[in-house]
């Protein structure tokens, strides 16, 4: 995943947070903790000169050293909207009469009765 890019074997203190800044440098500054607390000033440990490559993210590993690994972009890409095409509209089926059926039950009935 993280490739090393530079060892520069940096001491991490406590409270500070360092990063690579904008020239490649290793720097640090004071960490701000609670409301009213400001962060202090930006000062470089370390003039190491690395060249930063678009899409990657650089970061001081748990070593002290230089380490990139590919940015990744979260979510889901959305999937492009299919145009509305008209529906035709079908034709409906006439149902035929059942007029033959209901008068055989009905004979059917009348028969039933006689007996």
């Amino acid at each position: 995943m993280a490739q090393k890019v530079a060892k520069v074997g940096v001491k991490k203190q406590a409270g500070y947070l360092y990063f690579v800044d904008r020239h490649g440098d290793v720097s640090c500054a004071k960490m701000a903790r609670g409301k009213g607390k400001k962060a202090g000033a930006v000062k470089k440990v370390a003039k190491v000169g690395v060249k930063k490559k678009g899409g990657f993210l650089y970061f001081i590993d748990k070593q002290g050293d230089i380490s990139c690994a590919k940015m990744v972009r979260g979510g889901s890409k959305r999937k492009k909207a299919k145009k509305k095409v008209a529906k035709k509209k079908a034709k409906k089926k006439v149902a035929k009469k059942k007029a033959k059926k209901k008068v055989a039950k009905k004979k059917a009935k009348k028969k039933a009765k006689k007996k």
